[in-house]
């Protein structure tokens, strides 16, 4: 499985999002009534747009990205696999998006690059164009699929390879490292405390690390596909 995948070509990486305003009643009018139609299928019929506000993270149109943590796998002088991660993360989401544009324009833009994550293609690369545009950034040829083919989209999706073509299938990248013997990413926070972290918190390095450990489990997991072994805990070495 991927025998054809250059690992060295691949980036791998993750996005943590929040909804756009702290709560729902520092939205516009305009934007509340938006919610109120988007959120209609998100609710029941007790609840409210604003009871269901803590979701809005989820779209691209509601939310925004507060990190983006990346990972790539290298080999070391012993042979050894290590993976580097770096994070950009803050409350500048324009910032994070353009130094993120200008690290994959330059080093993951190529034919043979490919970008790796669990749900990539139906939730981080979307997410992270949709922003990139929303914040009048030009999207990096890697990022930019209208009118591509199939084969000349260059997106690894570890959750789309465990489908085997079971469209009906989700799994998520917590149980696939359980059950593969990959240290859980889920030790501290889980996706749903985000929100929370970054705006009661106001921590957004746990946030870095949080996203960070998904990147590292997402590459463990893809050399579990190649039926490589782990990267060590010891090389597994993060860049400031």
């Amino acid at each position: 499985m991927l025998e054809d995948k250059n690992i060295s070509n691949i980036l791998f990486l993750d996005i943590e999002t929040v909804p756009a305003e702290p709560s729902f009643d520092k939205l516009s009018d305009s934007m509340q009534a938006f919610w109120d139609k988007k959120s209609k299928t998100l609710r029941s019929d007790e609840e409210t747009a604003a009871d269901v506000y803590e979701k809005a993270g989820i779209y691209a149109e509601f939310g925004k990205i507060v990190c983006i943590s990346v990972g790539f796998i290298t080999t070391a002088p012993n042979g050894e696999s290590v993976i580097r991660t770096k994070s950009f993360a803050g409350d500048d989401e324009q910032l994070i998006l353009k130094h993120f544009a200008t690290l994959i324009t330059r080093s993951y833009n190529r034919h043979d690059s490919s970008l790796c994550g669990h749900n990539i293609k139906e939730f981080d690369v979307p997410f992270i164009a949709r922003r990139m545009l929303i914040n009048g950034i030009q999207l990096p040829n890697i990022l930019n699929i209208a009118g591509k083919k199939p084969w000349e989209i260059n997106f690894v999706d570890t959750m789309e390879l465990w489908k085997f073509g079971d469209y009906k299938n989700f799994t998520s990248l917590n149980l696939l490292t359980h059950i593969f013997g990959i240290p859980t990413p889920k030790d501290d926070i889980d996706g749903s405390q985000v929100a929370h972290v970054y705006y009661a918190e106001n921590d957004i390095a746990r946030i870095a690390t949080y996203c960070e450990k998904d990147v590292v489990a997402t590459a463990q997991l893809f050399l579990r596909y190649q039926l490589k072994p782990l990267i060590k805990p010891e090389n597994i070495i993060h860049i400031d």
